[in-house]
């Protein structure tokens, strides 16, 4: 049976619009709402009810009343449907919705007529709560008895379901009690003639409960002699048009709508001749008004009972021996009491109806036949019984392979088949899937989440079918193992990965040479192929067919793999789901078949699933298809005005098999069957042989594979000189040669070797005036002078720790004396960089810096695994920065040992003894301040001197004291830039009342605190 499910949706938008509307306070503007189907072919149609509603409405305004009168009008809302290819509840459109949210008055509905859209409206549980009463000329099943809002005015199945129970009953000496029935109903036949359960042919012509042919023709047929006929009472007042043209005059559904407005002006006028003061004004939606009443109408005369259902005197009509229809018995539905007609009727079956079995000697050929039936069936089913016990028992048991049988792989056989380089995935472990090897093949293991592998006997019976499957385009399934930590399908592995992995490869599969639009076509038949042959098969439906559970295998034959455990399983959401299964969760066949269709457009554009150039979110691509918003329906992009001859026939394919109707999308028989052909079409087209053209496709990708491989060692040898350049800067080429090659570095012992150490002067003020970025921008940029000018001398930079810059030489390659020369010599290139180097964010303050070195013995090693670093180590490196620290702004503070390794060598450098030093851990040492080479001008800055370190601190305080106004535009500026001294500075101003001249003294900046000593030419 088809119902109109569509008009429940419709329906149920009307009831949850009308539920919340707050109905009027007065009797003002009373009105009916008739909402019906408006097509051509219901009988209860609009088109034909409206003329008897308005009729009705105009009779009831003629009718007289004691009090106040009010005339009744009706809102009719038609649900059109006649403009479509299936009209009427046939339809899958309503456009009567938009209609219906302006619905904000009535005091009753009249219709629907649908059983269906009824129960929507009247079911407590389900149903939507409506406050106004429901007069159906319909409704006939048991699922609306007894609602409360609901009036049938057409008797309803369950009073003809009594009729059969008490006249059945019934027995006097005409007709036997009976006790058994059939019941009979032809497909054609309507949902109210299949509600009633009684159904009569005519002439071919279905005669319902409700039709008058019984009355107004009395001549029968002879097959009627076999018959009895239950029926209406002949109560009308009009004649039946079965005729639904449009002069249509009148049939039992527009009478009963005709009736149903008499039925609400009876029960208006009752209440408006009630005084004013008494009338309640919630009483007109009161359904009790519709209870236990009678009344006249044009189909006679009427009486409601208890739940406002009709009941009538049904009528029991035989046809007699000289074919006339004549009456036997009339049935009372208010007693429930059968009464006798015509005490001696002339029917086939002589003086008395026959019994509800046939005779003895009928009754033993039937159980005779009926036993012999039995045991031929029964030996069949015991043959066939026999024959399959064994496959059954089989199907039944499970067992898990063991794990041992299971081996890991070894690394180089991990990796997929392509050419393409691809780090990201290599280190990212979220790619990388569970291999192994099972009885001498590659085999990937899949987990069966929410399973701990004790599978119930249906799981049992699927894995076992899943066993069967042997073909081409799907993957071999081997068994299940199990493991502490979950339990694993095993199936066959694709050397090439999965079919996304092959469409994001440009590199190993060129658009243009390789992947061309024959090899995409066959990509598309093999994935049809398989799912043809996997939804003939027991497992029936894949359910999560994408691109990634498409396997491609050394031979680019693409298989289908994930399918099969849906009873394990639960179907995914993603972008390859039906739109139907996105709002009702679910597997199907139709369901693939969309699926197929995400996955071609993939094939054919190359790029990522469902792609559109509108959207790229992948939550808002599944909403738009799960909740269309527009007429046409939300699917990936398909160029068809840029498309050939040849990729038209797949787009017209690629478009059914997405549409959102999935009756409409074809079967995989019929998808494999259009791709074979285009397929052929093809090769037909290039008029070549298929050996031609797999010899044309190998000689093509050998081209390719020798380009691809030049180009892969021209990048090879590009990314090592890279990676060795970048670890030559980190480490010294020795110990990066050292850790390629063995993977270890021994420390090493230097007799001799000189380490500079510098750092600048003040710095951690300079960082409390200054944004983070500003000191990160203040040390890149000395410290790529500084690096600039190590590469002209034969010097290792060690490191650098804050504002420390850290250099040697002697190692790791011994140069002699060389090294007291280039340190000798870098530093006096440092020191004249520094005399000109400006701070960005402070133009015009100078920058100072402190440089100390020493000569000495040295131990040098690699430290570490993670970011190893070549340090070194002795009392050298402690002594050279004690120097630095010893030593003055913008002076090379030279200890004795390099002093003589310097004058041991031919170059002339000028130096002058300083005098004696106190350094940490060493005591007292005579020092020197290198000053410069002879023959070399250096341009070094003047450094201060001791006579004018009295007055050093107010002249740099002047001088960094113009740099930050001239930096600032602004109190407010200064403000914004959230740097220490600011914030300190602020502070110190609302620190309260002890402002004063200690106060000024204070807001000196740290920068210019210098040390001061008695000696002040020892240390600054």
């Amino acid at each position: 049976m088809r119902c109109c499910w569509w008009v429940c949706v419709c329906w149920m938008v009307l009831i949850a619009g009308r539920c919340e509307t707050i109905y009027p306070h007065c009797l003002d503007g009373i009105m009916m709402n008739v909402v019906l189907l408006d097509d051509d072919i219901s009988p209860w149609s609009m088109t034909f009810v409206r003329s008897a509603v308005e009729s009705a409405i105009q009779l009831d305004a003629e009718l007289p009343c004691k009090r106040v009168k009010q005339n009744l009008t009706a809102n009719f809302l038609g649900l059109k449907t006649s403009l479509y290819s299936k009209k009427g509840c046939q339809s899958s459109t309503c456009e009567v919705v938009e209609t219906l949210k302006n619905l904000t008055e009535g005091w009753v509905l009249l219709g629907p007529t649908c059983t269906h859209a009824t129960f929507q409206m009247v079911d407590q549980e389900v149903g939507l709560k409506l406050l106004m009463p429901i007069i159906s000329a319909g409704s006939f099943a048991l699922s609306c008895d007894y609602k409360d809002n609901l009036t049938r005015i057409l008797p309803p199945a369950r009073k003809i379901s009594t009729f059969f129970t008490k006249f059945w009953d019934f027995n006097n000496n005409i007709k036997p009690k009976w006790s058994t029935a059939f019941l009979y109903k032809k497909q054609e036949n309507t949902e109210d003639c299949f509600c009633t359960s009684v159904c009569s042919v005519i002439d071919n012509a279905p005669m319902t409960p409700h039709s008058d042919k019984y009355y107004t023709n009395k001549s029968s047929i002879p097959a009627m002699k076999n018959v009895l006929v239950l029926t209406m009472p002949n109560t009308r007042n009009y004649t039946v048009d079965t005729d639904l043209g449009n002069n249509v005059t009148m049939n039992d559904y527009m009478a009963a709508y005709h009736d149903a407005v008499l039925l609400f002006g009876q029960v208006m006028r009752k209440i408006w001749s009630k005084p004013e003061s008494e009338l309640n004004h919630t009483e007109v939606v009161n359904i009790n008004h519709f209870r236990n009443i009678s009344f006249d109408g044009i189909a006679g005369h009427y009486k409601l009972d208890d739940h406002g259902d009709r009941d009538v005197n049904f009528s029991v009509i035989y046809t007699t021996t000289d074919n006339k229809y004549e009456t036997l018995f009339i049935f009372n539905t208010v007693y429930n009491y059968t009464n006798i007609v015509n005490s001696k009727p002339s029917f086939i079956w002589g003086r008395h109806l026959p019994n509800d079995t046939p005779d003895q000697g009928v009754q033993n050929v039937i159980v005779i036949g009926l036993g012999v039936t039995v045991v031929v069936v029964a030996t069949i089913a015991f043959i066939f019984y026999r024959q399959n016990r064994r496959e059954r028992q089989v199907r039944k048991r499970w067992s898990h392979i063991h794990s041992d049988l299971i081996t890991p792989l070894e690394y180089n056989e991990r990796s997929l088949v392509s050419l393409k380089i691809d780090e990201d995935h290599r280190t990212n472990k979220s790619y990388m899937i569970r291999q192994g090897r099972y009885d001498k093949k590659i085999v990937i293991l899949k987990e069966l989440k929410h399973s701990d592998g004790n599978f119930n006997k249906r799981q049992r019976i699927e894995l076992n079918s899943l066993l069967h499957i042997d073909y081409y385009n799907l993957t071999k399934f081997y068994g299940t193992v199990k493991y502490d930590h979950g339990v694993f399908g095993v199936f066959e592995y694709g050397e090439r990965g999965s079919l996304r992995c092959v469409l994001n490869d440009n590199i190993s599969y060129p658009e243009e040479t390789f992947m061309d639009w024959e090899f995409k076509i066959s990509v598309m038949y093999d994935i049809a192929k398989g799912m043809s042959y996997l939804h003939s098969s027991d497992i029936q439906v894949h359910g999560r067919l994408k691109s990634t559970n498409c396997v491609v295998d050394n031979r680019m034959v693409v298989k289908i793999t994930g399918f099969g455990c849906n009873t394990i399983l639960n179907p995914g959401r993603d972008l390859w789901t039906a739109p139907e299964h996105l709002r009702r969760q679910g597997i199907s066949q139709k369901g693939d078949v969309y699926s197929f269709a995400i996955i071609a457009q993939e094939i054919v554009l190359r790029r990522k699933t469902f792609y559109t150039e509108a959207y790229s979110d992948r939550t808002e691509k599944m909403a738009r298809v799960q909740y269309p918003m527009k007429i046409t329906y939300f699917r990936p992009d398909l160029n068809f005005e840029t498309a050939g001859e040849k990729e038209l026939e797949v787009y017209m394919l690629i478009k059914i098999c997405w549409d959102e109707d999935p009756e409409r999308r074809p079967d995989f028989k019929k998808i494999e069957s259009s791709l074979g052909k285009i397929f052929s079409n093809l090769h037909n087209q290039a008029n070549e042989s298929y050996m031609d053209n797999l010899i044309r496709r190998l000689q093509m990708y050998s081209r390719n594979l020798e380009h691809l491989v030049e180009e892969r060692t021209a990048l090879y040898k590009a990314e090592r000189d890279r990676a060795d350049c970048l670890n030559f800067m980190l480490l010294p080429r020795p110990v990066v040669r050292s850790l390629k090659e063995t993977g270890i570095v021994e420390p090493e012992l230097f007799e001799e070797v000189t380490v500079y150490f510098s750092d600048i002067v003040g710095f951690t003020t300079l960082c409390q005036y200054s944004t983070p970025m500003e000191v990160v921008d203040m040390l890149n940029d000395i410290y790529k002078g500084f690096d600039s000018i190590l590469d002209h001398h034969d010097v290792y930079k060690v490191e650098t720790i804050g504002d420390a810059y850290m250099v040697a030489s002697g190692l790791p390659r011994r140069n002699g004396n060389r090294h007291a020369v280039d340190i000798s010599r870098m530093a006096l290139d440092i020191l004249a960089f520094m005399g000109t180097f400006q701070l960005r964010h402070l133009p015009g303050l100078p920058v100072w810096i402190r440089i100390g070195m020493h000569s000495g013995p040295c131990a040098a090693g690699v430290v570490g695994i993670k970011m190893p670093r070549y340090c070194l180590f002795g009392d050298t490196v402690n002594t050279a920065s004690s120097m630095e620290s010893t030593g003055h702004p913008l002076r090379i503070h030279v200890s004795q040992p390099t002093i003589s390794i310097l004058q041991r060598t031919d170059c002339k450098f000028e130096y002058e003894k300083r005098g004696e030093t106190f350094l940490k851990g060493k005591g007292t040492e005579l020092t020197y301040w290198l000053t410069g080479e002879t023959g070399e001008d250096y341009n070094l800055p003047t450094p201060p001197t001791a006579e004018n370190c009295q007055r050093l601190q107010q002249d740099l305080a002047q001088m960094i004291q113009e740099c930050l106004e001239n930096r600032s535009l602004g109190s407010e500026v200064m403000e914004k830039r959230n740097t220490l001294s600011t914030r300190q500075r602020m502070v110190g101003r609302d620190g309260g009342e002890q402002g004063g001249e200690e106060e000024d003294n204070d807001d000196q900046p740290e920068y210019l605190h210098l040390a001061t000593v008695n000696n002040f030419s020892t240390l600054l």
